[in-house]
């Protein structure tokens, strides 16, 4: 189940064309109270059209249209009665496949922050003003609009910035309004979601719940659920989700592969075992994992290698207690697009998504496929999970496996744990626990020259790794108080043995992941 039964409100959906901002218009557009998915651009147009979107929104891209190769959907689609909003590459499609003309830039190009002259403001600029400010990223451009469009803005370089067919309900828009550089842009959306394909906006990510449980029943039916449970955000919200909608059906299971961070196996026992009674069960498999990731150096080798040994243990102690059909993940949308899903590149594997085994016994299931981190959170308390589980610091599912680089040895991990545990304490310590998204330290697999007690050193760098977003696809690295950073960097080079140096990691995502590995 991929959760799209979990659906059943309007919606709109994006087709992604190669766009770097297409998980943003998806946030977007949510964060305005419409429900929207990513589905790839060569979606057939009868399945689009089956689940009756309110909208579609076409993204931007790198292609040029007239490339051989280049991405397009069926013209069927333009004829289907649904309102679309093309957005710069997407513009270019509707132009392109409606008749109108679209030309190179040439020494015309637009990139950066330009101002549009808005002309006509129709129902997609209304209330925008005479002008605003907005961010251009492309080579063609649309110089004559379809018949039976109507120009709606221009810039100096665009003769066609904005257009419109308002008795068809198509829009095409060449600067990015997802961005935060086009001022407006929010309001550009607003318009097309309300004023254009009528969406009332009353969308909440706590309505998920009524929808999902109802969806899970019909889905599961009276089969049983084994839940993989690592004491997380996002999978004790999955629990707590088919809690909810199957109860005694489920168990969940945490398995220890030795890799979690300090005090975090004996915290779970004691939190999930209160909650769960005998419907949560513990299993130490840190001899297993540790056993086969010794030697191993390469981080989508440790991922697939942890999927796998994650799948063979729940097979294994679950069959020692019951028959289950399904077993339950923590999945997000960032780690369905991370790992390639739709038209995007895959960045990493993440281990629940493309790092199980093919042969698995079990269906997999993940009723939190199609949300966003901020909105697990605010899931997670409307199922009644105490704050201290919903604000826990997201912890990757492959654990310290990801942020040891290099071989993971007993050694390489205790180092790793002390100074995380560290890193923490000081955050929690300034209160800066809520206001930064995610903190940890990483262990380097390289070697430093320090000075301890008069007296040569030869350590491990640990790198420090803060970060502040809203929904983990794209990040800033948070501007953590110098005297912070400074308690951090002498403790850790105190109190946690082999390490000669500390370093701040100042890389934002994109170009960097949040994780190192």
């Amino acid at each position: 189940m991929n959760n799209r039964q979990g659906h059943s409100g309007e919606r709109v959906f994006v087709l992604d064309f190669g766009a770097q901002y297409v998980q943003l218009i998806v946030r977007k557009v949510r964060a305005l109270n419409v429900y929207a998915e990513i589905r790839p651009y060569d979606t057939p147009v009868q399945d689009l059209l089956a689940q009756r979107p309110k909208g579609i929104i076409l993204s931007g891209g790198p292609s040029s249209v007239y490339e051989e190769g280049a991405p397009h959907p069926g013209r069927e689609l333009f004829e289907a009665g649904v309102p679309i909003l093309g957005i710069c590459y997407g513009q270019q499609l509707l132009a392109h496949h409606l008749d109108g003309v679209v030309s190179p830039g040439g020494n015309e190009r637009e990139y950066g922050q330009q101002t549009a002259r808005i002309l006509t403001a129709g129902k997609l600029l209304e209330g925008c003003g005479s002008e605003m400010q907005v961010w251009m990223s492309h080579g063609d451009r649309v110089t004559q609009a379809p018949s039976g469009f109507e120009v709606l803005a221009r810039t100096e370089h665009s003769p066609c910035a904005a257009m419109g067919d308002a008795a068809r309900g198509l829009y095409g828009v060449q600067f990015h309004p997802e961005v935060q550089h086009t001022p407006l842009g929010q309001k550009v959306l607003s318009n097309f979601l309300t004023g254009v394909c009528g969406c009332s906006g009353d969308w909440r990510p706590e309505s998920f719940i009524a929808q999902s449980v109802a969806g899970l029943r019909e889905h599961i039916g009276d089969a049983r659920v084994l839940c993989a449970l690592s004491g997380g955000v996002d999978s004790s919200v999955c629990a707590a989700l088919l809690d909810r909608a199957i109860g005694d059906q489920l168990l969940c299971m945490f398995i220890d592969h030795g890799l979690m961070r300090k005090g975090e196996p004996e915290e779970l026992g004691e939190v999930f075992g209160k909650r769960l009674g005998e419907r949560f069960v513990a299993v130490d498999a840190k001899e297993r994992f540790l056993g086969r990731l010794q030697g191993v150096t390469d981080p989508e080798q440790k991922r697939k290698i942890i999927g796998e040994c994650f799948i063979r243990t729940f097979e294994e102690e679950s069959a020692k207690l019951a028959e289950f059909r399904y077993i339950a993940h923590g999945t997000l949308y960032p780690d369905v697009i991370e790992s390639g899903g739709g038209k995007t590149a895959t960045i990493k594997t993440h281990h629940n998504v493309g790092g199980l085994p093919e042969d698995m016994k079990y269906e997999n299931l993940e009723p939190l496929r199609w949300l966003f981190k901020d909105e697990v959170r605010q899931l997670g308390l409307e199922l009644g999970l105490p704050d201290e589980l919903v604000w826990r610091q997201p912890f990757p599912g492959p654990g310290l496996a990801v942020r040891v680089v290099g071989e993971i040895t007993p050694e390489r991990l205790e180092i790793t744990r002390e100074a995380d545990a560290i890193v923490r304490e000081e955050l929690r310590a300034a209160g800066l626990e809520r206001q930064v998204s995610q903190f940890f330290a990483v262990f380097t697999d390289i070697h430093s020259v320090g000075v301890m007690g008069d007296g040569r050193s030869y350590g491990h760098p640990i790198v420090v790794r803060a970060v502040e977003t809203d929904d983990f696809m794209t990040a800033d690295w948070a501007r953590l108080p110098y005297e912070v950073l400074a308690r951090i960097s002498n403790r850790i080079t105190n109190e946690v043995r082999g390490v000669t140096r500390v370093v701040y990691d100042i890389t934002s995502k994109p170009p960097g992941t949040i994780e190192w590995e």
